[in-house]
């Protein structure tokens, strides 16, 4: 598995997710927000914040690639062929 496509795939997945969580928060009421949830994974982001936002983005981006540093060596590892 190469780690490059899964890296991007991973970093676009979580920043999508988190733009879709904002946009529910903005759209919905306070009782259905999960931005405490996203405060507590993401130093720094605060809901509301431009500044909190952009910061929650890039670490969820950030977040993707480090998945895949620790995925796709332990999926390589673990799914070599024995050769006899």
């Amino acid at each position: 598995m190469k780690i490059t496509a899964l890296r991007h795939a991973l970093s676009l997945l979580l920043a999508i997710s988190f733009v879709l969580c904002m946009l529910w928060g903005l759209a919905s009421p306070m009782s259905l927000h999960m931005h405490r949830a996203w405060e507590q994974m993401l130093p720094g982001f605060h809901m509301g914040s431009p500044i909190g936002m952009l910061i929650g983005l890039v670490e969820a981006y950030l977040y993707g690639w480090y998945i895949a540093v620790i995925f796709v060596p332990l999926y390589n590892f673990f799914n070599r062929q024995k050769t006899v």
